[in-house]
Parts: structure tokens; C-alpha cells; sequence
């Protein structure tokens, strides 16, 4: 399929498709005339490629991550769960933080309208 194709059945711009290639997280073959045709399992491969960029992991651990995905679920490959376990453990802490940040805010907020009432 063309990047056109791709990036439509994805809801990934052609430039961020490009980008992925270049960084090595998916592959084209390129037609007679240049236009790059991408695998049907690559609209797979974008989404998994997503998922993980929103769990906030860097492209060059993507990167390792990749070939260790087998249909929906990783198998085991080296070196990988030591820098997973890692991020869980920075979204873990950031979760705190972000919980701490709201319940002040709430405390703040309702301490305000306690004051603005009397």
C-alpha cells in the first residue's frame, strides 16, 4: 500500500510515517517509480508504534521492541524488561505526582469558594 494509504487507515501524517522509516521502526519497498509500498501488517506495526509512544517510550527502545511483538502480545527479548520496568516506574511516579498536583488543587479550590462564601 501507498504512504497515502497508510497514513490514512492509521490517522498517522505521511511526514511522522516518514520519520518512523527513518528511525528504523518500519519498512517500505520501493515500486518502479520511486513511491514507497508498505506491508499490509505494517498499519499493525503503526498502531503498536503509537501505543507505545503514548506509554512515553523513546523510539530507540521502540525500536528493540518491535521485533520482539507477536500478534497482540510481547514475547521475551533481551535487555528489553529491565528498561520497561523502568518506565512503568516513571509513569508510576508521575501518576503520584499528577494525583498530588489535583488534590491540591481541589483543596485550593474548595478552600476559595469556602472563603468567597463567608
Amino acid at each position: 500500500m501507498l504512504i497515502g494509504e497508510l497514513s490514512r487507515r492509521t490517522g498517522v501524517s505521511e511526514r511522522l510515517l516518514r520519520y518512523y522509516e527513518r528511525a528504523e521502526l518500519i519498512r517500505s519497498d520501493r515500486r518502479a517509480n520511486g513511491y514507497r509500498d508498505y506491508a499490509e501488517e505494517t498499519v499493525e506495526t503503526v498502531r503498536r508504534i503509537r501505543a507505545l509512544i503514548t506509554a512515553g517510550l523513546p523510539t530507540r527502545l521502540i525500536r528493540q521492541i518491535l521485533p520482539c511483538a507477536v500478534g497482540g502480545a510481547l514475547r521475551p527479548c533481551p535487555g528489553v524488561l529491565d528498561h520497561l520496568q523502568a518506565r512503568l516506574h516513571a509513569l508510576d511516579r508521575r501518576a503520584a505526582d499528577l494525583a498530588a498536583a489535583r488534590d491540591l488543587l481541589r483543596q485550593t479550590i474548595a478552600a476559595t469558594q469556602r472563603a468567597i462564601s463567608d
